[in-house]
Formats: structure tokens, C-alpha cells, sequence
């Protein structure tokens, strides 16, 4: 059989936003009658009951002229499951060094700044404060500065996400950004966690002063 090609000009109605490959859709009437060779198709998508999915499989045997099928929900949960086991085992791996990493910068960041309050801390001991309200001067001012932390954290964390994704796009592919609320929690039950223990590690630095030491070396 000869094939015979047809060159026409037809007009874009709407654009529709594919995640992969390249698509476009008419009324198959309409390209039916552009391309002149009968209302004949090669493929079809089919919307099946689950209940009748045994009597389309036995139908679909008993066909001659059907040479492949493609079942989209079985598809769908065979690539979910590897995917799901794949990203589980890196997510864990990310997750075990975003913890190491804000249990550090927690920590290092409120040792630093007990360092360089150890002067006044131990003067406010001296002046007749208590070693609890001495902790909470400085560990309240660290928890303002992580719980305003956390939402600059979140925008910060989807601006890169985002970036990252269109850098990886192309013509044929695109990755859109889904973060799960759920997702935000747990980060932020992390770096809440990290503070705490952090702010434990601190407090009984901060008992532990000795006033007369840290006073001489202030001169």
C-alpha cells in the first residue's frame, strides 16, 4: 500500500499542559476528513469498570486485530511502588543529614552565642539572677530566632525546589513541585527537635559558669 502524506493548515484552539512528551489532540471527525483515509484508528482509550476488568481481558484475547494493550492503572502501580521504595531509601539518607545538619548549626549557633554572652551572663548571676532565668535570657532569644527561621526556611526550601525542577525540564518532560503539608511539618518538628536538644546542651553549659573565671577574663 501506498502512503500518502497531506500538508493543511488547521487552528490552535488551546494549549494543553502535558508532564511528558509532546500531544495534540482533534475531533477525530474532523481529522478524519484531513487526512483521507477513512475513519479508521490505531489506538483507543478505554475507561473500564474494575468489576468487568476479567470479561475486557478475555474479550481483548479473543481479538485478532488488537496488537498491544496498555493498562494505565496497573502501570500506574508498578512504577508508585518503585518509585515509593527508591525515594524512601534517599529520602531517609537526606533526612539523616538534614537532622546532623540542624542539630550542628543549632548547637554551634547557640554556643558561639553563649560564648560571646558569657561576660554578661555571669554578671546577671553575680547581680542576683537565677541560673533559670540566666537560661531563659539566652535560650528565649535562640527559640525567637528559630521559630522565625522556620518560615523563611519553608519559602526558601520551594524557591530551590522549584529552581531545581525547570532546570531540569525540557520540551518532552516537566516536573512539577508538590510539597505535602505534611512535608513542612516534619521538617519543622526536625529543626524544633534539634533546638531542644541544643538548648539542653546549652543549659547546663550555662549552669556549669563559673562566675569568678568568666569575670576575670572579661579584664
Amino acid at each position: 500500500r501506498l502512503w500518502s502524506q497531506t500538508r493543511t493548515t488547521v487552528e490552535v484552539v488551546d494549549i494543553v499542559h502535558t508532564m511528558m512528551g509532546k500531544q495534540a489532540f482533534m475531533n477525530l471527525g474532523a481529522m478524519n476528513g484531513l487526512a483521507r483515509d477513512g475513519a479508521g484508528v490505531a489506538e483507543a482509550a478505554l475507561r473500564v469498570d474494575p468489576l468487568a476488568m476479567t470479561e475486557f481481558w478475555a474479550a481483548v484475547k479473543r481479538a485478532p486485530v488488537i496488537n498491544a494493550v496498555f493498562d494505565k492503572a496497573g502501570s500506574m502501580a508498578s512504577f508508585n511502588e518503585t518509585t515509593s521504595r527508591n525515594m524512601g531509601v534517599f529520602s531517609g539518607i537526606l533526612t539523616l543529614f538534614a537532622v546532623a545538619m540542624a542539630v550542628g548549626i543549632v548547637y554551634n549557633a547557640a554556643r558561639i552565642t553563649l560564648s560571646e554572652r558569657a561576660w554578661e551572663l555571669a554578671s546577671l548571676r553575680v547581680l542576683g539572677m537565677t541560673r533559670a532565668e540566666v537560661s531563659v535570657l539566652l535560650l528565649g532569644e535562640l527559640g525567637a530566632e528559630l521559630l522565625l527561621a522556620l518560615p523563611i526556611g519553608a519559602v526558601a526550601g520551594w524557591a530551590l525546589a522549584t529552581l531545581m525542577m525547570r532546570l531540569m525540564s525540557s520540551d518532552n518532560i516537566d516536573f512539577p513541585v508538590v510539597i505535602e503539608p505534611a512535608t513542612y511539618a516534619w521538617a519543622a518538628l526536625i529543626v524544633l527537635a534539634a533546638g531542644v536538644v541544643s538548648a539542653l546542651m546549652v543549659r547546663r553549659q550555662i549552669d556549669q559558669l563559673d562566675l569568678v573565671a568568666v569575670l576575670k577574663v572579661r579584664e
